[in-house]
This record gives structure tokens, C-alpha cells and sequence, in this order.
């Protein structure tokens, strides 16, 4: 079975034969044997071919592209148009990994009809697994109508970027109990209302570990603990390409800005002393 997306021929996600493995069911399947989920995110064809290559569980096509890629200080400058242009860079590449969308600030917020046909968008012109929103019983229309449509769908609670200004900063969210109890009710909504999974960002670890004990569908956190299901993290700060931000939760695995800076000096100097090319290297 075949699928064609800005047109190219892609293996559907549902081809018995087709090397993408993971899927929404076998996500649950994977909290109910206790394996952890792994996620990152990825913008580009290169990325995600490397990342995917490498066995990730789910790549994030995040809407902090606005942030590494498009150098903007929050996640809301991006549209649904360059969304979907991340998606289908990502989806060219990926064979395994499941994929999710985020869905971009205002696309989804106050009005459920348009965000079923920003969603409907996303997968038809992408190819995608997955839309992520942010949000609980505030969204819950725009969720139902997208669930009701057969569109996979993966919450986010806690620290939710694209309500950055509300929040008037990044700190720890749901350290009062208000908060917290929100928060609890919220992710038992999403689970209530057919979500596949839910993603939990800087919160009391203990809080997000009862939240992942109670919920039947994965949790997955970032700064929220090990008690989770599964771990994302922000490709470019994980491979320290961005060293500008460093909070307590992120582990850096690499350290490719040194590392790419010093092979742009190494190409430059060998280009001013004339030492690139070489003999060996021209026609």
C-alpha cells in the first residue's frame, strides 16, 4: 500500500510489510511491560534520518522550531504552513519512529472547527502519526472534534510554552496544590477523551509520577522525573548545538557546538592557505 505526500511515494504507517514500527497502540503496549519511551525532536530530513536510524521511539516535530531553527524567543511566531513544512522534511526520512505534529499556537484554541481543519491539514499534507496540543479542559471541544475525526492525538500539560505569556516565565509549574489538582484532573480528561498519550513538562516529580501511575496511556515527561513513562528532550540542546539554555533537567549528550565550531575554522583556514583542495581532491 502505498501513499503519496508532495509527491512522494511513502510506505503507509498500516503496511504489514512497511519498516515503521511503532504506532499508538504499541506505545500503551510499552507502559504496560514497563519499557520506557524515548522521544526527541527533529525539523529537518537530515536530523530525522539520523535520529530515526538510531532507533528513537517517537521524533517531536515541535513548534520550538520557532526557537533553534527560526531564532524567535517563544514558540508562537509559528503558523500551520511552516508547521507542515517540518513535518514533511521529517516524514521523508523516517521509517520507524512514530511521528507527531505540534499544532501551532491559535490554531486550535477557542474555535473546534478550525482546529479540526488545521489538524485534517497536518496529516493529510504530511503524512504524520500524531497532533500534539497543549492544554486540558480548556481545549477539550477542539480535542473531541479532532479525535472524532480518527486523528491521533498526544496532550501536553504542565509548563505549556505557547501559554508562556500567562505564565510570565519558565518556572516549575503545579508546586501549589491548586495547580497540581488541575493538572491531575486534566490528564484523566485527556485519557477520558480518547488521547493517545500525554507529554508533562516541569513539574514536581512526585506529581508527575502519580499522574503516570494512575493513566493507562503513556506519560512522558521533560523535567518531570524519572517516575514516567518515557523522557523527550529538545534535539539541539541534547546534542549541545544550543548552549544557551541549560536548566537542571537537561543532559547534554554531545558537545557539537565546540565540535562544529572548530571544523568551520579548520575549512576556513585550509581555504585561506590554500591548502583545500588538494591535488587529490579536484578533477
Amino acid at each position: 500500500m502505498q501513499r503519496i505526500i508532495n509527491g512522494d511515494n511513502i510506505m503507509s504507517t498500516y503496511n504489514e510489510t512497511a519498516p515503521r514500527k511503532v504506532t499508538t497502540r504499541r506505545l500503551t503496549e510499552m507502559k504496560a511491560r514497563g519499557e520506557k519511551i524515548s522521544m526527541l525532536t527533529a525539523y529537518d530530513y537530515s536530523m530525522a534520518k539520523l535520529i530515526d536510524e538510531a532507533g528513537m521511539d517517537i521524533i517531536l516535530v515541535g513548534d520550538s522550531a520557532s526557537n533553534v531553527m527560526a531564532g524567535n524567543i517563544t514558540t508562537l511566531p509559528m503558523t500551520l504552513d511552516q508547521m507542515i513544512y517540518h513535518g514533511c522534511s521529517v516524514m521523508r526520512a523516517v521509517k520507524r519512529a512514530l511521528v507527531v505534529v505540534d499544532m501551532p499556537f491559535g490554531t486550535y484554541q477557542g474555535n473546534s472547527i478550525e482546529a479540526l481543519n488545521s489538524a485534517i491539514r497536518i496529516m493529510k499534507e504530511t503524512g504524520a502519526d500524531c497532533v500534539k496540543l497543549e492544554g486540558g479542559e480548556e481545549i477539550q471541544e477542539s480535542i473531541s472534534r479532532i479525535l472524532s475525526a480518527g486523528i491521533p492525538i498526544m496532550g501536553h500539560l504542565g509548563l505549556t510554552p505557547q501559554s508562556i505569556n500567562k505564565f510570565g516565565g519558565y518556572a516549575v509549574r503545579a508546586k501549589e496544590e491548586a495547580e497540581a489538582q488541575k493538572l491531575i484532573k486534566d490528564a484523566h480528561l485527556l485519557e477520558e477523551l480518547g488521547c493517545c498519550a500525554v507529554v508533562i513538562e516541569k513539574v514536581p516529580a512526585a506529581l508527575a509520577k502519580r499522574v503516570a501511575e494512575e493513566l493507562t496511556i503513556p506519560v512522558i515527561g521533560i523535567g518531570a522525573g524519572g517516575g514516567v513513562d518515557g523522557q523527550v528532550l529538545v534535539m539541539h540542546d541534547m546534542l549541545g548545538i544550543n548552549k544557551g539554555f541549560s536548566p537542571r533537567f537537561l543532559r547534554r549528550y554531545a558537545d557539537l557546538s565546540t565540535e562544529i565550531t572548530n571544523a568551520v575554522k579548520h575549512y576556513i583556514e585550509d581555504v585561506k592557505s590554500c591548502d583545500f583542495p588538494n591535488e587529490s581532491e579536484q578533477y
